[in-house]
């Protein structure tokens, strides 16, 4: 099967996004089929307004068509409300042809917490650009029930998985995060993700367990926060098994974010054998269960719960979650393009 994946994320983006599609796509091409990415670094772009990491691309709706026409997909998937989905989505619907698409990121409350707009403006644009999709893939119950009360109905499960090759319980802690912790100065107290706003990781930082507090990730925020907690620890990002070993060598892993749809990092840190201190918010509440992550509105009685939680419990919850099975969630949800001659005519 032929399968293109038209998305405003790819690298050298480091997000959950990113991840996905990557993962998603590498167990597609072991299966067999070919995938096609049609992502940003194909054309002139330029940083986003606040968020330079991320690139706004110029793709125009001709060069998107050009690539889909050539590629000739049996199915089509738009991963993202950015403009190179919107050139795809465009040229699809000028056709008559079906595509699916995916909600990721809750855009509508990390526009509202870098600008003040009020996200139901933002809406506005979610259920314009999602409306002709045959599916909307969502990743947990809970954003799936906001689609829909956003009148979004078509929605497909779509979860995430861990690679297992890389974060398991059987990984080296990190010893110069193990180190931070000697004299009585632990537990580790870790972070994974974007060091940005719409994080909360204020809340995190502020929390008054005590502890190492741990930052693994970049973003805009990170300068700035870096100077105002300089007892805090920001290590810059890691990947693969350095980012295990991170895992690994923490305690608790606390997922402050009050606007992620799923959290990958939390089932990548609980693969390592790290329970979880989160709020009870969508995310958290779709992935986590007692005996793995403590959620509480005080973060301070997330982390002292989550502490007292089984590591053993935590690692064989976490090795639960595959790219495989989120692999056969995705293709299930495709929708056929009845005649992909057609494309290519």
């Amino acid at each position: 099967m032929r399968i293109a994946i038209v998305t405003d994320a790819w690298s050298p983006q480091v997000n959950g996004v990113v991840r996905t599609l990557q993962a998603v796509r590498a167990e597609l091409v072991k299966q067999g089929h070919e995938v096609l990415i049609v992502s940003p670094d194909l054309f002139y772009s330029m940083p986003c307004p606040t968020y330079p990491e991320i690139r706004l691309a110029f793709a125009r709706t001709a060069a998107v068509g050009r690539m889909l026409a050539e590629f000739a997909p049996n199915a089509i998937h738009l991963a993202t409300e950015g403009p190179v989905c919107l050139a795809a989505r465009r040229w699809c619907l000028s056709r008559g042809f079906p595509f699916t698409t995916a909600y990721h990121t809750q855009f509508p409350d990390y526009v509202s917490a870098r600008t003040g707009v009020n996200p139901e403006w933002v809406w506005r644009y979610i259920r314009w650009f999602h409306w002709p999709a045959q599916s909307i893939l969502a990743s947990t119950p809970s954003i799936a029930a906001t689609l829909k009360a956003h009148d979004l109905t078509r929605v497909r499960h779509w979860g995430r998985g861990v690679d297992l090759s890389t974060f398991g319980s059987d990984i080296v802690p990190d010893p110069a995060i193990r180190a931070l912790a000697e004299g009585g100065r632990g537990p580790v107290q870790l972070y994974v993700g974007r060091v940005a706003v719409e994080k909360n990781i204020e809340a995190f930082l502020t929390a008054a367990h005590p502890g190492v507090k741990v930052i693994v990730g970049d973003g805009p925020a990170r300068g700035s926060l870096a100077a105002k907690y300089p007892d805090a620890h920001f290590l810059g990002p890691r990947f693969g098994h350095d980012l295990a070993a991170a895992y690994a060598a923490a305690d608790v892993f606390v997922f402050p974010s009050k606007t992620d749809t799923f959290g990958l990092v939390m089932i990548e840190a609980m693969a390592c054998g790290v329970p979880i201190a989160a709020y009870p918010v969508t995310g958290p509440i779709d992935v986590l269960k007692p005996a793995v992550g403590a959620m509480d509105g005080d973060l301070d009685v997330a982390i002292a719960r989550a502490l007292t939680l089984s590591r053993a419990d935590c690692a064989a919850y976490g090795q639960s979650f595959t790219w495989a099975a989120s692999a056969r969630q995705f293709l299930g949800a495709l929708v056929p393009v009845n005649h992909p001659e057609a494309i290519a005519a």
